[in-house]
């Protein structure tokens, strides 16, 4: 059975096996123990404060890092792992290219022409993010990597208040095997003067980087080797079916690109995602001990005694309520009358009374 839970620093060991089985980009999985531990240990933090942070007359979206592990229970063994930031910005503002045209024109040639450029912006209040994406390659099949993706819609759905208004998703750009980055070469390595992964790496470590060293002025994109401009806006190939997810569940990509390896930034608004939108919470009416034949959901259980947990499941719907299996029951620990949260796995019409 595959689980997916808050991350905790038990789970250290096995994200690290995790990060080494990832290539270079990932820049929110680090290959490094102190920084993952670290990072793991904010993220229980801010669990554990959830349901305070979640009132209306709390602070709200200021910077909370959820991490959610995937974990198979009958290989005791961690799978996979996917993440929340709540809000980006403050005094580390998040810094993108945007693709923008610069007008160009000569009355006295009769000639206009739009240059597309690069201009850089820092965001300082928000927006929110989905981060730290990681399947191991063993279960990349039968709609697994979907699950451990929309499990945070449901998250977000559960306690929104927790969230900015808009969300974002930085996809993992073109870069080689070795860590060449076409896009890195053509421009970052002039100001950072050092390759892609230590860039990268050092981008964690050293939050003031970025922003000490990126251009300020425009970067015309014709002037760029011709590498560097067919992977502005493009995802790398293994991160294609993330990717297609995100774009079915209603992000689009409108001209912004991340600084290094010039990947997609890719926005929702955080109540049209749809695994936000048609997200139901309602009351288990019964545990069922058999299979149950019908699409496949996620599902969830948050709020109360339990923070958060999810899992895929068949189940069916009466009366408002749903149907759960007793291996589904007992993997989320509810029984009936307890109050879950489900949602279609794939978009689709959703579930009618």
């Amino acid at each position: 059975m595959l689980v997916i839970k808050p991350v905790a620093v038990a789970d250290v060991d096995g994200l690290l096996d995790l990060a080494n089985l990832s290539s270079y980009g990932l820049t929110t999985l680090p290959k490094d123990r102190e920084l993952l531990e670290r990072r793991v240990r904010h993220a229980a933090r801010c669990f554990k404060t959830v349901e305070d942070d979640a009132h209306p007359n709390a602070g709200g979206a200021e910077g909370q890092s959820y991490l959610f592990a995937m974990h198979d229970t009958d290989a005791n063994k961690l799978v996979g792992i996917s993440g929340l930031e709540s809000k980006l910005g403050g005094f580390h503002p998040f810094y993108y290219y945007k693709v923008e045209a610069s007008l160009h024109e000569s009355k006295a040639l009769d000639m206009r022409k739009e240059i597309p450029t690069l201009q850089l912006y820092a965001e300082h209040n928000g927006p929110s993010e989905l981060c730290s994406l990681f399947l191991h390659p063993a279960y990349r099949q039968g709609g697994t990597g979907r699950v451990l993706s929309v499990t945070r819609f449901l998250f977000l759905a559960q306690y929104p208040t927790l969230f900015d208004p808009t969300v974002i998703a930085e996809m993992r750009g073109v870069i080689d095997e070795q860590g060449r980055s076409p896009f890195w070469d053509a421009v970052g390595t002039h100001f950072f003067g050092m390759d892609f992964p230590m860039a990268d790496y050092l981008s964690i470590k050293v939050k003031e980087l970025t922003g000490e060293l990126l251009p300020r002025h425009p970067i015309y994109l014709p002037l760029l080797p011709k590498p560097a401009q067919a992977v502005v806006g493009k995802v790398h190939p293994k991160t294609e079916p993330a990717l297609a997810i995100l774009k079915k569940e209603g992000f689009d990509y409108n001209g912004w690109i991340n600084i290094f390896e010039g990947g997609p930034v890719i926005t929702s608004r955080r109540d049209e995602i749809r695994g936000v939108r048609e997200s139901q919470e309602t009351i288990v009416a019964s545990v069922i001990d058999r299979e149950i034949e019908s699409e496949q959901y996620v599902v969830s259980v948050g709020g109360g005694d339990s923070v958060f947990s999810a899992c895929e499941a068949r189940l069916t719907v009466e009366d408002g309520c749903v149907n759960l299996t007793r291996r589904v029951a007992e993997a989320l620990e509810v029984g009936v009358g307890d109050t879950v949260r489900y949602v279609k796995l794939r978009p689709g019409e959703t579930t009618k009374d």
